[in-house]
């Protein structure tokens, strides 16, 4: 069977060729441009990617792009900046496809050489305490590579745009009664610097982004 594979992506030029270049056989890359100022959107049709553009800036408008771009009845999201392998995509979707979970995320491993700053790590940390009570989902990490069933995820009706996007999808999935799966993933060296944990400004404003969604006030914008 068939994965559409949902990358969103931000001035990633550097860091496509090594994600593309390790998919795996039966995963399709759709890429969402979602602004960039280098050539990303050029590098990844090159490399056989759909490219999907997406003028609207916000993670989770990127991520709903391609997930309606996507066509396959289970699709796969994951960061395009080299911090994650697509080789460890079929760990992710397998119990999907198996029938075992109706949502699988990806747990982060630190591997050698990887930089996960602190305070992004603590963020992360406490968010995944707050999920486990308040859902009940037996998650440690908030993670970004994750999958699904497309048509069940667009009938949840996701509604951030912003940094909200992740979380929403989780607390949304508990409340219609989705088995929560997560499993171990590598977190590799990235390429470039992030744009939301790589600063103190940045991971606060997802925390803003993600109380909002824990408040029910997802952001459009």
């Amino acid at each position: 069977m068939r994965v559409d594979v949902v990358l969103p992506c931000l001035d990633e030029e550097a860091a496509l060729p090594w994600v593309l270049g390790r998919m795996p056989d039966r995963f399709r890359p759709i890429v969402v441009d979602n602004g960039s100022t280098d050539g990303s959107a050029r590098v990844a049709a090159e490399l056989g990617a759909t490219v999907v553009t997406e003028p609207r800036r916000g993670f989770g408008a990127a991520c709903h792009a391609g997930l309606l771009a996507a066509t396959t009845d289970v699709i796969c999201f994951m960061d395009a900046d080299a911090s994650l392998d697509p080789r460890q995509l079929p760990l992710v979707a397998g119990p999907v496809l198996d029938g075992e979970a109706e949502l699988v995320l990806g747990r982060r491993v630190l591997a050698p050489g990887a930089s996960w700053p602190v305070h992004a790590r603590l963020g992360n940390g406490v968010l995944a305490w707050r999920l486990r009570r308040r859902t009940g989902a037996p998650l440690h990490d908030l993670g970004p590579m994750r999958a699904c069933r497309r048509a069940d995820l667009v009938a949840l009706g996701l509604a951030d745009r912003r940094c909200g996007y992740p979380l929403e999808m989780v607390l949304r999935a508990a409340s219609a009664g989705w088995r929560i799966a997560e499993t171990e993933v590598d977190y590799l060296p990235r390429t470039g610097r992030s744009k939301v944990t790589g600063t103190v400004r940045g991971t606060l404003r997802a925390i803003g982004d993600m109380r909002r969604v824990m408040a029910g006030r997802e952001g459009r914008a």
